[in-house]
């Protein structure tokens, strides 16, 4: 098993490797969005930490809701302001929980749903210009859908691949017993991506329109 010092230096990378994503993208954070990605960093938190089927199968693998909100932020902001409400807050339900090793592939893996949510939302279908130019609902709904499924369903290979580095190298399991985790723990999250797709999509729906009326939403971001 990793050393505890060597598991924080990990997920210290991790995190620089967001903030340098960021700052690549020339991502910028205004005081209303850093205060809904830390809104949305704490809902992903409680939707996780109380709203839970834990340890499915004794994998380490739960039932949650939590990725909602990271691909409700993608598609209210962007990629890189989705993937830091993700990753901030279930990272911090998993250190939380005593597991750090956790902590650094539930960092990358929803910083990388974020990402993928943002890009497809914003850069393939431009969500922001349909719905100022009254694209017909249909339409719309389909481009909601799929850019919220985007990062999920990229989630289901990445996470049981990053799960299974994890649990080799640094929980050092065995070969077949990380093979087998890996396996079931892609089932898990299909499950997971599924329902957070449909939650996002009605979050989305039902707060994006409120929200800009109010002005909480940049129109230049």
């Amino acid at each position: 098993m990793m050393s505890q010092p060597l598991i924080w230096l990990l997920f210290f990378l991790a995190v620089a490797a967001a903030l340098f994503v960021a700052a690549v993208t020339h991502t910028r954070f205004t005081a209303k969005k850093i205060s809904i990605i830390g809104m949305m960093a704490a809902l992903s938190f409680v939707a996780y930490e109380f709203f839970r089927i834990p340890n499915v199968f004794g994998t380490g693998s739960s039932f949650h809701l939590g990725n909602t909100f990271t691909v409700l932020t993608a598609l209210l902001l962007d990629g890189v302001s989705g993937g830091l409400a993700g990753a901030m807050g279930l990272a911090l339900a998993d250190i939380v929980a005593g597991d750090p090793g956790y902590a650094v592939t539930t960092f990358i893996l929803k910083f990388i749903i974020g990402l993928v949510c943002g890009a497809v939302g914003h850069r393939v279908f431009r969500l922001k210009e349909l719905e100022r130019h009254n694209t017909p609902r249909g339409r719309y709904l389909w481009a909601v859908s799929v850019s919220a499924l985007s990062g999920l369903l990229v989630n289901v290979f990445t996470d049981p691949f990053l799960g299974y580095f994890r649990n080799r190298y640094i929980f050092g399991q065995a070969v077949e017993l990380a093979g087998i985790t890996a396996k079931i723990a892609s089932g898990v999250t299909l499950v997971n991506s599924l329902l957070s797709t449909v939650c996002a999509v009605a979050l989305y729906l039902a707060l994006e329109p409120a929200l800009r009326r109010s002005g909480l939403l940049d129109e230049k971001d």
